[in-house]
């Protein structure tokens, strides 16, 4: 995107203008989309945790049924 500065234009109206074209543009928009954009989990790592996380579920239930928790 390009944005020139108008003939006799102060510094802050073209700023203003810049920022406007910016925002209408989007372009600021999707860069924050992908800043913070996380990486998909691997079918290995989201298998590996659902069955970390059944252990400590049966772990859990098994310490109520003794008394411990």
């Amino acid at each position: 995107m390009e944005v020139r500065r108008r003939k006799g234009e102060s510094i802050s109206a073209f700023l203003y203008r810049f920022q406007k074209r910016v925002q209408q543009s989007g372009i600021l928009r999707e860069a924050k989309k992908r800043k913070y954009r996380d990486r998909p989990v691997s079918k290995i790592k989201k298998r590996l945790s659902a069955l970390h996380r059944e252990q400590k579920k049966k772990e859990i239930e098994k310490m109520r049924k003794m008394g411990i928790i």
